[in-house]
């Protein structure tokens, strides 16, 4: 899987990853990762998500990547947001008031794109990857991130050979072993949720679990 295919999904409008409201366990469990007020915080792979603009209302000054341009552009437009865009390193970046997104590849980060970060959310990331490619992500973030910032992580659970991603099925091991070198890892919630997620069903699954987890740095 490669950029090309995230970047098609968007210019075709298959955004069916994409969530018309703010993340109900960004809402629920946001408050675990225990973060001083107006502290700097990160989304990964953010897309339009309404999580960016939830966060900002916490307090937070928000810093967010995506590769799709057409995914910012709609974030902006959308939410009647005019942004200062200008060229930052491999990014075009786009500004406003404690808002700031990085249009370009999450590979191309580096540790001073995300200078002071307390606390990143992963709703869409680690799920929206292949195998291959999770190790790849979770090491990149860890030696960009500062040392001390926690992650609230949203997983999804199934059979992988009932449906082929993504979203693609993170088992708790797998979490484990991507992340116990540097973090504790808190399980939250343990949900069963096909019936929340009806397309899921139609699709062929016969069991989803979605959970949330908080990790905090050693």
């Amino acid at each position: 899987m490669n950029p090309g295919f995230w970047l098609k999904n968007w210019q075709d409008n298959k955004i069916g990853f994409h969530q018309q409201q703010t993340n109900n366990h960004l809402i629920s469990f946001w408050q675990h990762l225990n973060l001083p007020p107006h502290c700097r915080v990160f989304v990964p792979l953010c897309g339009k998500s309404l999580d960016l603009l939830w966060l900002r209302q916490q307090g937070h000054s928000v810093i967010g990547v995506e590769i799709s341009e057409k995914a910012v552009d709609n974030f902006f437009t959308e939410n009647g947001l005019n942004p200062n865009s200008f060229e930052q390193d491999c990014f075009h970046c786009h500004e406003t008031e404690h808002l700031t997104l990085l249009q370009g590849d999450f590979f191309d980060l580096t540790p001073q794109h995300v200078d002071n970060v307390a606390g990143v959310f992963d709703r869409a990331c680690l799920v929206a990857l292949p195998v291959e490619l999770r190790q790849q992500y979770t090491r990149h973030l860890k030696s960009i991130l500062p040392n001390t910032a926690k992650i609230l992580l949203v997983t999804f659970e199934y059979d992988q050979t009932e449906m082929a991603g993504p979203p693609f099925s993170v088992s708790e091991a797998e979490v484990h072993r991507l992340y116990r070198d540097n973090y504790g890892i808190d399980l939250l919630l343990n949900q069963d949720v096909l019936d929340i997620y009806p397309h899921f069903k139609t699709a062929g699954l016969t069991g989803l679990q979605e959970k949330v987890y908080v990790l905090t740095p050693y």
